[in-house]
């Protein structure tokens, strides 16, 4: 008897000691990779893509491949998805911004031009309807602005090498469309020949976290339904800072969150019901606008991202909800 307790004894410390050693020998190798770097499950950091948790490199090649399949019909399904009110809206987001003549802008994820050409609209009629004594002046300012510039060379250009290209003074307005998805940017660059647009516009792929663009370059940076797909929103506020000049204005028209309870409930049945449904019909795509229905519902509340607007560090932040906070125009101030 003595004999068989002894065994079972000696049977359950060793399976114990297994146990311990399996797990030591397990956490080991979660946290040590063949050449010995760290690789722990911590390590790698998640972020949402839509309501799915995915790893952050994950989720940006998982959005570029969204706007790669829905690139050509993109406007199309905006005027679905909206029922034309989108256009409204951006006209509206371009009345806010009333960019002066020989503001230089920077519209960000904007690659099919949809901010960029209301923005070369509007300071087009803003030059017409100024006064003769108006024009005078800001051809005077344009020229004192032009000698000083032929005092030093600036050989940095904000086009890539297989981009629209053109020599940029500052003299007039002009915008730089950014997006990091070349699809994007080719239906952009197709849309601006086909209504005649060749000067006061180019095209530039890059990321929003990272643009890459000198400090102080910009009067005006604006991004439209692009930032909630980005993966640190925080980071793309922040490049909107550095790359504004002192006095810039940063304006942000993005989807946000209503709060009417009724009105609510009918945003989100026809968002979830509705809208990828046309997503299918029309670009063969449910996925994707499943995709950025989702991307809406996570984004920061106008409350939330006001408070990181000016955490970036601008000054003079606010918000105006439209169509009853279905979206919201933020802006900043960099002073």
């Amino acid at each position: 008897m003595a004999a068989s307790l002894t065994r079972r004894t000696l049977w359950t410390q060793y399976k114990l000691f297994y146990r311990k050693s399996l797990r030591f020998f397990t956490i080991s190798a979660n946290h040590t990779s063949e050449n010995g770097n760290k690789t722990t499950k911590e390590d790698v950091r998640t972020t949402h893509f839509g309501f799915e948790s995915v790893a952050e490199k994950e989720k940006e090649d998982r959005v570029y491949e969204v706007f790669q399949n829905v690139a050509t019909r993109y406007d199309l399904m905006n005027d679905a998805m909206s029922v034309g009110i989108h256009r409204l809206w951006k006209d509206y987001f371009m009345y806010k911004l009333s960019p002066l003549p020989g503001t230089e802008l920077i519209d960000v994820a904007g690659g099919t031009g949809d901010i960029a050409f209301r923005f070369l609209k509007y300071v087009e009629s803003q030059q017409q309807s100024a006064s003769p004594e108006d024009k005078h002046n800001m051809s005077r300012s344009k020229n004192i602005e032009l000698s000083s510039d032929s005092s030093s060379t600036n050989s940095d250009s904000t086009s890539n090498d297989d981009e629209v290209s053109e020599t940029h003074t500052g003299s007039e307005s002009h915008v730089t469309v950014c997006d990091i998805n070349q699809s994007m940017l080719d239906v952009g660059k197709m849309r601006a020949k086909e209504n005649g647009i060749y000067h006061g516009i180019s095209w530039l792929k890059g990321n929003a976290e990272s643009l890459p663009v000198k400090d102080n370059t910009f009067d005006a940076y604006t991004i439209a339904f692009g930032i909630r797909n980005c993966t640190h929103i925080d980071k793309v506020v922040s490049e909107a800072y550095r790359v504004l000049r002192p006095g810039g204005r940063f304006m942000c028209l993005e989807f946000s969150q209503v709060h009417y309870p009724f009105l609510q409930r009918l945003y989100d049945a026809y968002s979830f019901q509705v809208i990828p449904v046309l997503g299918q019909v029309l670009a063969k795509d449910w996925k994707s606008y499943q995709y950025l229905v989702e991307s809406i519902r996570q984004f920061p509340d106008q409350e939330d991202f006001k408070d990181l607007i000016k955490h970036a560090g601008f000054c003079n932040v606010t918000y105006e909800n439209l169509t009853f906070g279905v979206v919201a125009i933020h802006s900043g101030f960099k002073l």
